[in-house]
This record gives C-alpha cells, sequence and structure tokens, in this order.
C-alpha cells in the first residue's frame, strides 16, 4: 500500500481496433478543447502525464525517475513519517459525528455500487467475479432472499431497476437478480452498469462526491 512503481502490459491487444484508456481520454480532450494543454503529446507519451502530476500532486516530484527504480517509492505520509498533521496545531484533531439514515420508503431498497475482482476502477477486465461467485456476466443486482420473497422474485428472474429522487426517476434494465447474503432492505450492483441510476445533484456533503453508496431504488418485472 502507498507504493507507486512502474507497470508494463504483457498482452497484445484483442484487436487493431482496440483503444487504450489513455488514447480515449486524449482523444476526446483533443476533439472538444484543441492541443491548447498537449492533449496528443499525452496520449503519444505517458511520461508527459507523469510530468503534470508531479507539478500538481505533492510527494510527486521527480517521479519518472523514481517509478523507474525497482520497487518505486513510497508516498509521503506526514503521521507515519514524522507523527505531524496538516493542522492549524500540528496535532490531530479529532470531531465527533451523530450518524445519520437514509429514509426508505415502503417497497424500496437503498442499493450501493461496487466492483468486482476482475476490475480496477472503471476498467473491466472479465466479466467473473470471484468475489461474489458471479461468472459471465456483470448485469446483476445482489438481493436478500427475504427481498426477493417480499416482491415474488426468484434468484436469476431479470429485473429493471429504478432510482427515486427529488426530480424524477431512472431506470436501468435488464439486471439478473442474484440472491446473495446481504443485509434486508439493502442491494448493490455493479458500476459503472448501475451509474445512470445516481441523481447528479445527490452528493456527500464536503466531498461532493455522488452518492453511489445510497440510491433509492426499486425492482420491476423486465420490461
Amino acid at each position: 500500500m502507498s507504493m507507486v512503481h512502474a507497470s508494463r502490459g504483457r498482452l497484445a491487444p484483442g484487436s487493431e481496433q482496440q483503444r487504450s484508456e489513455v488514447a480515449i481520454v486524449t482523444g476526446l480532450g483533443h476533439a472538444l478543447f484543441g492541443e491548447d494543454v498537449g492533449w496528443a503529446r499525452m496520449g503519444d507519451d505517458y511520461s508527459v502525464i507523469r510530468k503534470h502530476i508531479e507539478h500538481v500532486v505533492p510527494g510527486f516530484h521527480a517521479f519518472e525517475e523514481r517509478a523507474a527504480a525497482p520497487g518505486g517509492f513510497l508516498l509521503p505520509n506526514g503521521p507515519r513519517d514524522s507523527r505531524t498533521f496538516p493542522t492549524a496545531t500540528g496535532r490531530a484533531r479529532l470531531t465527533v459525528n451523530p450518524p445519520s439514515a437514509v429514509s426508505v420508503p415502503p417497497g424500496h431498497l437503498l442499493l450501493q455500487t461496487v466492483r468486482s475482482h476482475d476490475q480496477f476502477n472503471t476498467t473491466v477486465y472479465g466479466l467473473d467475479d470471484r468475489y461474489r461467485g458471479i461468472k459471465g456476466g456483470r448485469r446483476v443486482v445482489f438481493v436478500s432472499s427475504d427481498d426477493l420473497r417480499d416482491r415474488g422474485l426468484r434468484d436469476g428472474d431479470v429485473v429493471d431497476l429504478v432510482s427515486v429522487w427529488t426530480d424524477g426517476e431512472r431506470r436501468a434494465p435488464g439486471f439478473r437478480a442474484v440472491e446473495y447474503p446481504t443485509p434486508r432492505g439493502c442491494a448493490a450492483a455493479y458500476f459503472p452498469e448501475a451509474n445512470v441510476l445516481v441523481p447528479l445533484d445527490s452528493t456527500a456533503e464536503g466531498s461532493n462526491t455522488p452518492t453511489s453508496k445510497s440510491i433509492v431504488i426499486r425492482l420491476e418485472p423486465a420490461r
């Protein structure tokens, strides 16, 4: 953990038309914004991206050289390295926050989005998930046996996921229901498949990140 090191792919691309994530992102940047920030250069030479990172992220100085060294380099950590904290006093500051809960209407579930075993962030490398025993597909929703039974559903039924928010509803069609020992009233599905269910203005306080772990949904038989 906290180690930064170089890595290199070993497999040949699946086809001549297959593009890397970097090629896709820099291609979009070039098409939308032109070459003011050097999108094409970043797509052709990843070291250019690392130079940009080294200029803006603390602890990434001499990124290229240190990442190339055997074992890479360890990211700085004030509390671990020197028992210092970036606060006004230089000491740790502990806060106490009251717990809160999302009010889920009757007949609905609270959905969280998760990653599979064959996934790194939004990059999906395969359709199996050995964490949860899923093979050959990712369009699944994990639901407790009690919640399935209450809705007249069984393991393997195909359902639509419908999220409920103040601005209306969003639908993700065609998910296979998987009976799973998740707490009653809760459900889980993979992202990015379930991203369409996340309201744009439903964000966390402070970080402003999407509330992808707290989405009110209902299950409907697939149309």
